[in-house]
């Protein structure tokens, strides 16, 4: 059965909105899209404001969320950041994960977010022992996913060494006490675990990738058994690189060239490969990404909170790599203001303004999350695309005065996650009227992070 939605206005591509647009909508595709109808049609579901596609999160660590307000005060850096991090996930099991993804998830659909990437290393038990399904935690992830509504690539994480260090036998560090539940041990049970994963758990709101965790957990042999799995199922590969300049000194001292270079020559980067933050890559690392059609996620707000620097995004589309955006640690979560800093911070840097215009930021937060994550078909309002849309409203103080010509620009520069009015998400509304259809958010959120931040 068919369904139809009239939008005050809609952004179909360009710099500006569309006035009077029908979405028809069958199944979890949309069928038909039409402008310029000044009236709502019968039956139509009116949808009041600028309508986008949904909002795609391509970088997320769903139990980070129950950092915030925890780990942003104080002096310190990223790497004192980890040590708060790692005590959060040793006190994740299948059910309080399941119970804080569900609410992390579900609070990424108020704010307009269809798609997120889960960059998934909490596999096993915290001595590093293994569930009696050894895919326990990833599926409470696929299963949180889905009662949130929100559509998931779930980018199963290699995770295998301690870190580099050029004083270490073979330059990687054993595995801290810390980090031995996110490790499988060798490149080879990782993929027999994934494997069995990806053939349970895909279906249509869900997709399972393949991440590494970085080229300080991970060595180049181990990197390219990654690689070879993605590369044969067509499956999206992501990993952390050059967040931080600790990290490529010591990728430096331990490899001789830089994470992107190590990454390149085991055979990892090509065009469904994302490379999330890239925030120290050099000239030649982007020339390299640009060439193989790779990805690069940006994280605005999570690399200020760590201090890791500002991400060199001019450089980047130069070169030809494509952008997507991530809320990771989640300090905040609103994808709508991690398009506008991407712009902001280099206004900043540069002096300039306009760097970017407001189609290609909003083409970042959009399409750009939905190529990374492998579903190619979402990110537009299109006959064939898939029906995943999201309305920010026109009603509040952000936004009063708004009209067609500057819709686009106030929702890019002003709005923020509470704007978002309306989700549907595979042809099923998920939040109407700002509020989630099935989950008190806020309150699962408070008991689902009390659960594991407890004393």
């Amino acid at each position: 059965m068919t369904a139809h939605y009239w939008c005050e206005l809609a952004w179909l591509g360009g710099p500006r909105a569309a006035q009077g647009v029908v979405i028809a909508v069958d199944g979890d595709r949309i069928a038909a899209v039409c402008a310029g109808v000044p009236v709502r049609p019968e039956g139509a579901v009116p949808l009041a404001g600028l309508t986008l596609p949904a909002l795609a999160n391509a970088h997320s660590h769903a139990f980070h969320r129950a950092l915030r307000g925890r780990t942003h005060d104080g002096r310190g850096n990223f790497w004192t950041w980890r040590d708060l991090m790692y005590r959060v996930a040793a006190r994740l099991d299948p059910d309080s994960y399941y119970r804080l993804a569900r609410a992390a998830f579900a609070e990424m659909t108020l704010a307009g977010i269809g798609v997120v990437g889960e960059f998934h290393y909490v596999h096993h038990r915290p001595d590093g022992g293994v569930y009696d399904d050894p895919n326990a935690m990833g599926e409470a992830m696929v299963a949180a996913a889905r009662d949130a509504g929100i559509r998931l690539t779930l980018l199963d994480t290699l995770y295998l060494h301690g870190g580099l260090d050029p004083a270490v036998d073979g330059g990687y560090e054993p595995l801290r006490p810390e980090q031995a539940r996110f490790s499988d041990g060798s490149a080879d049970r990782w993929t027999d675990r994934v494997e069995t994963l990806a053939t349970g758990a895909s279906g249509p709101m869900t997709r399972v990738g393949a991440a590494v965790h970085s080229v300080r957990a991970v060595d180049p042999p181990s990197i390219k058994s990654a690689a070879d799995w993605a590369h044969e199922r067509g499956a999206p590969l992501h990993f952390h690189a050059s967040e931080q300049p600790a990290e490529n000194q010591q990728c430096l001292a331990v490899h001789g060239t830089t994470p992107v270079d190590v990454i390149t020559k085991a055979g990892g980067l090509g065009p469904a490969t994302t490379l999330v933050h890239a925030a120290h890559a050099d000239d030649r690392d982007q020339a390299l990404m640009g060439e193989a059609g790779a990805y690069c996620c940006l994280c605005p707000s999570t690399e200020r909170d760590l201090a890791d620097g500002t991400g060199p995004s001019v450089s980047l589309v130069r070169h030809g790599v494509g952008l997507c955006l991530g809320s990771d640690s989640h300090a905040t979560v609103d994808i709508l203001a991690e398009a506008r800093t991407v712009e902001l911070d280099q206004r900043a840097a540069t002096n300039d303004r306009g760097v970017f215009d407001v189609e290609t930021l909003t083409s970042m937060a959009t399409s750009g999350g939905y190529r990374s994550l492998g579903w190619r078909e979402g990110g537009r309002l299109e006959a064939g695309a898939l029906a995943d849309f999201a309305t920010v409203g026109l009603g509040g103080v952000r936004m009063a005065g708004t009209g067609a010509a500057n819709a686009l620009a106030s929702a890019i520069f002003a709005a923020t996650s509470v704007d978002v009015h309306h989700l549907v998400v595979g042809g099923r509304t998920v939040v109407r009227d700002g509020k989630h259809t099935t989950v008190d958010v806020a309150a699962e959120l408070a008991s689902a992070i009390s659960e594991v931040t407890a004393p």
